[in-house]
C-alpha cells in the first residue's frame, strides 16, 4: 500500500485490507498474478445472456482492455 494511501485510510479498513493481502501472499495466489505488460492468459468466461466470450475471439477482432473488479455482492 503506498504511503499517501495509507494515511488516508482509516486503521480499521488498513488492517482489513493488509490481512486480506497477507492471506493472498499465503495462499501463492500473489504468485501466479500477471505483472504490468504481461500477457492476459487465455480464458473463456460465461456472460448474463449464457453466451460464452473467448478472450481468443476478441483479440482477433482488436484490442481489449481487461478492467478488474473485486467486490462482494
Amino acid at each position: 500500500m503506498k504511503e499517501k494511501s495509507r494515511e488516508r485510510i482509516p486503521a480499521e479498513v488498513r488492517a482489513v485490507i493488509e490481512r486480506a493481502v497477507e492471506e493472498l501472499r499465503e495462499s501463492g495466489t500473489l504468485d501466479e498474478v500477471p505483472g504490468p505488460g504481461s500477457p492476459a492468459p487465455r480464458f473463456a468466461r460465461p456472460t448474463p445472456e449464457g453466451e460464452t466470450v473467448r478472450l481468443d475471439t476478441l483479440l482477433a477482432e482488436g484490442p481489449v482492455i481487461l478492467s478488474f473488479y473485486r467486490g462482494r455482492w
